[in-house]
This record gives C-alpha cells, sequence and structure tokens, in this order.
C-alpha cells in the first residue's frame, strides 16, 4: 500500500508461558433467555433486558457481514467507537491490578478496537482510522488455532469459541492486524450477553449478539452516527441493495495488507 503502520495502543501477544489455567467459570456459563429485565444474578454478572426475539434459523451464508470506514470522516482524537464497543461487551468493566503500572496495564487489558495512524512515508500525510478484527475470509487465526476455537461463522464473522480456547495465542501471532487480545485475569465483572474468562483470546464478533437477535447495526456504527461523523457503515456484503454495498459503488476502498489476499470483511476508503 505504500504506507508504513503505526499502530497506537497496540496489544503484543506475550509469552505464552505465563498464561494460567483456564477459568473453569466461563465453562459453566449458561445462556439467558430473551425478555429479561436487568438484574444481578450473581456478584460480576448483571442480566440485560432484551426485546428482540433470538434467531430461530441457522446462520447461512446468503449474508456476509462487513464495515466500510472512511477515514476522511474519521476524526483525530475522537474515541466514540472504542468507548461504545467496551460499553456494549462489557470491557468498560475492567480494572487495573493494584500491583500493575499503568504502562504495563494499557498493554495487558483487553481492546476490540483501537484508533490507528498511518503515515504515508512519502507525502507525510496521515490518516486516522479505528482497527479491528477484520473478518478475514480466509483468517489465519482460524488456520493456526489448534483446537477449532477460532472459527468462520458461515455470514462471515470470525470469532472465538471460549468453550474450546486453550490460550495458546497461536491466533495473536498469526493475526496481521494484532486485533485480538488475551484475558490474563480473572474476569470479575461481565455482561451476560458476552461472557468473558481467563486464559481465553477476544476480539471484535461485529457485535455478534445483535445479529443474532435481528439488530441492524454495531455499537461503533450507532456511536459513530452519534457523535455527527457517520464514518462507519454497516452491512451485508452480499445485497446489493444494502447501504454498505451502495457506498462501496460509489466510493474507492481497499483493504488493509491487502497483499496476503486475506479479502477481508473490513474496508476502508481514503487509505
Amino acid at each position: 500500500m505504500g504506507k508504513t503502520t503505526e499502530m497506537k495502543d497496540h496489544h503484543e501477544p506475550t509469552d505464552p508461558t505465563d498464561a494460567g489455567p483456564a477459568d473453569s467459570g466461563r465453562r459453566a456459563f449458561m445462556g439467558v433467555a430473551a425478555g429479561i429485565t436487568a438484574a444481578v444474578v450473581a456478584p460480576g454478572v448483571v442480566l440485560h433486558s432484551v426485546t428482540a426475539a433470538p434467531r430461530s434459523e441457522a446462520v447461512t451464508s446468503d449474508v456476509r457481514w462487513g464495515l466500510l470506514i472512511d477515514t476522511a470522516k474519521c476524526v483525530d482524537g475522537c474515541s466514540a467507537c472504542v468507548d461504545a464497543c467496551d460499553r456494549e461487551n462489557g470491557l468498560n468493566l475492567q480494572n487495573k491490578p493494584a500491583s500493575a503500572s499503568q504502562e504495563h496495564w494499557d498493554d495487558q487489558k483487553a481492546v476490540w478496537i483501537r484508533k490507528v495512524q498511518l503515515q504515508d512515508n512519502q507525502t507525510g500525510r496521515v490518516t486516522n482510522l479505528p482497527l479491528m478484527c477484520q473478518h478475514c475470509e480466509h483468517p489465519p487465526c482460524v488456520d493456526v488455532c489448534p483446537t477449532g476455537a477460532s472459527f468462520k461463522r458461515a455470514d462471515g464473522i470470525v470469532m472465538v469459541d471460549r468453550h474450546t480456547c486453550i490460550g495458546c495465542r497461536y491466533c495473536m501471532m498469526a493475526c496481521p492486524y494484532k486485533a485480538r487480545s488475551f484475558i490474563h485475569k480473572a474476569v470479575e465483572d461481565q455482561l451476560t450477553r458476552v461472557p468473558r474468562g481467563k486464559g481465553c483470546v477476544e476480539s471484535c464478533n461485529l457485535c455478534v449478539h445483535r445479529r443474532d437477535f435481528g439488530e441492524d447495526s454495531t455499537a461503533c456504527v450507532d456511536a459513530c452516527r452519534e457523535a455527527g461523523h457517520e464514518a462507519i457503515v454497516f452491512g451485508d456484503l452480499k445485497d446489493p441493495e444494502s447501504s454498505i454495498r451502495k457506498h462501496l459503488a460509489e466510493m474507492a476502498s481497499r483493504q488493509i495488507r491487502e497483499d496476503l489476499s486475506l479479502n477481508t470483511g473490513v474496508r476502508y476508503s481514503g487509505i
């Protein structure tokens, strides 16, 4: 692409030997039926009300979910998408250990979206953009996972099965976007819609809980729109009538690291 990526606040995978035993609590988690009201059922576990019914049919390849990000509208210093992602998935409930320095905590805490700057080495032009799991058609994380915990759904969403993840972090090393985080400590507070647990890898899943309850947006898209930027478009990449397909037809876009031929589900314009 003729650009050098300068990644801010990124998370390098650490030595796999420092992983503790997997949190058995995550394996005991059971889903909650739709229609409940907000309530506390156990320390650190909060039930949230759900108004839509869960999907009744299996996920199919008739759709492929994706994002288009217009970097010309992405504002330097804005963290609306990052903050919304944290709230949506319970990442804002993480607490820094008292013994950890801020620098160490910034490297270790889970982050599903981070703001990145790309600088053109020839012109010096700097581009701001959010970087998350790119939901590749040919995901390297899936190829290297020894247990099948990393997988791609029929609708193109790349996910991690926390019940079979052994915390080896091969997927983190294989991801060219550094898009995955590892949970080093026991999770004391979490949302029932997004179960998390020590010893697992996790990343953006395009708000899969919204997909499975029939909602048509993501937290980052909603937040960017509410902030007045409208830099992110979500939709079905296979539907010629979808908003994302119409935007793709109107503006040039490209993949990050398109040289890897991963056919990512996240595209960027203006880079």
